[in-house]
């Protein structure tokens, strides 16, 4: 989890913000609340206020070079998913993976997820 140790935990609102960035890429003020718009009524000066605070924290970089800045997400995805992980599993599961594992066991996999999955183990185990 190189570069995201000791990252601040993203808000739930902050989640949101970092997914549209994760998925669209480096956005402006005015595209990440668009894209917020569209999943729940979200204002420019929210968007921005967030964003700021976020770049603040560590969680974005700014770039600055141009009239409408652009915002970009510090970490990765996959980082932050770990780190998120990581955390409920030391807080909610005592560190037990195996925890974890059977509290995930009343969702459904499909068979392609299971195939992942168990493609996932089977390079764990050979490390």
């Amino acid at each position: 989890m190189a570069g995201v140790t000791g990252a601040p935990k993203p808000t739930d609102a902050e989640l949101a913000i970092l997914r549209v960035l994760w998925q669209h890429g480096p956005s402006t003020v005015r595209d990440v609340q668009e894209a917020l718009v569209r999943r729940r009524p979200t204002g420019y000066t929210t968007a921005l206020k967030l964003l700021q605070i976020m770049t603040e924290k560590g969680l974005v970089l700014r770039d600055e070079r141009e009239r409408a800045h652009l915002y970009q997400a510090r970490f990765p995805e996959a980082d932050t998913q770990r780190q998120l992980v990581g955390d409920l599993l030391e807080r909610a599961f005592g560190g037990s993976a195996e925890k974890l594992v059977q509290a995930l066991s009343g969702r459904r996999a499909s068979a392609e997820e299971l195939a992942r999955i168990r493609k996932l183990l089977d390079e764990l185990e050979g490390e």
